[in-house]
């Protein structure tokens, strides 16, 4: 264990000695910024029509503002996430450390946990940035805080899947920008996949969606934690950490 915790800190410390993790935080958090002005302006909006009476139904904070908000989010993570991904074994390639890795009386997957531990906690570093803008939420209003936990928990294991394609991805080259943009490709593919569903008829449609990172997501978003979606992401990542895994092996007996 320490071994894991030794390379996630590792990990940690390069993405903070580069602009890296600055940029992938700030611009998180800049463009969640814009989503929580923008939701919140059309809230403030339909709740001053409400005052007016020209609204019945009392607006719901949670499904009305912080559901939609944190939907919008998994969009930012198409962009944000390839850039914390693409250096993981890339660089290492690119650097040449990738050789003192395999060779080091570390195992395989004591490195492999360990780059999925930082590239994880810079991940949850971005998420946390966000929650201030929620906590303004408690401040002025009176949301419940078991839906938006339940929402964060759905937001931090689809990052999970997603970096354990993006790691897959790096093990496939030395270059980061190729990494970050065949990441960035898998993710929208992975994004959209549920769209296919409509042109392959009922049976089709059911399996593609279920195969969508997606779909899973929603009943998080509405505060539900189902043991189908979170065994579907906990497989997700461990079936992406596999394939990762089996890549670098095929690495060692290429050198």
């Amino acid at each position: 264990m320490s071994n894991i915790l030794a390379i996630a800190h590792k990990e940690i410390r390069s993405y903070f000695a580069s602009p890296i993790a600055y940029v992938v935080i700030g611009l998180f958090a800049l463009l969640f910024g814009y989503f929580y002005v923008a939701i919140l302006d059309w809230f403030v909006r339909q709740g001053m029509m409400g005052g007016m009476g020209m609204q019945a139904a009392p607006l719901n904070l949670n499904q009305q503002f912080v559901r939609p908000l944190l939907l919008n989010a998994t969009v930012v993570l198409l962009f944000v996430l390839p850039m914390i991904t693409m250096r993981t074994y890339a660089e290492e390639k690119r650097s040449g450390t990738i050789e003192l890795l395999l060779t080091s009386p570390i195992t395989d997957l004591q490195i492999l946990l360990g780059k999925f531990l930082g590239a994880m906690a810079l991940y949850a570093a971005m998420l946390g940035v966000t929650v201030l803008y929620v906590a303004v939420l408690f401040v002025f209003g009176n949301p419940e805080w078991k839906p938006i936990a339940t929402a964060y928990l759905g937001l931090l294991l689809m990052g999970g899947c997603f970096v354990s394609v993006g790691m897959l991805i790096s093990s496939f080259t030395k270059n980061q920008i190729v990494a970050g943009m065949l990441t960035f490709g898998v993710f929208l593919l992975l994004w959209v996949i549920d769209w296919i569903g409509t042109f392959l008829g009922p049976a089709g449609d059911a399996i593609v969606k279920y195969l969508s990172i997606t779909q899973h997501f929603e009943d998080f978003a509405k505060g539900v934690i189902d043991t189908t979606h979170l065994v579907y992401y906990v497989s997700f990542i461990t079936f992406g950490l596999f394939l990762t895994a089996k890549s670098v092996d095929s690495e060692r007996w290429r050198g």
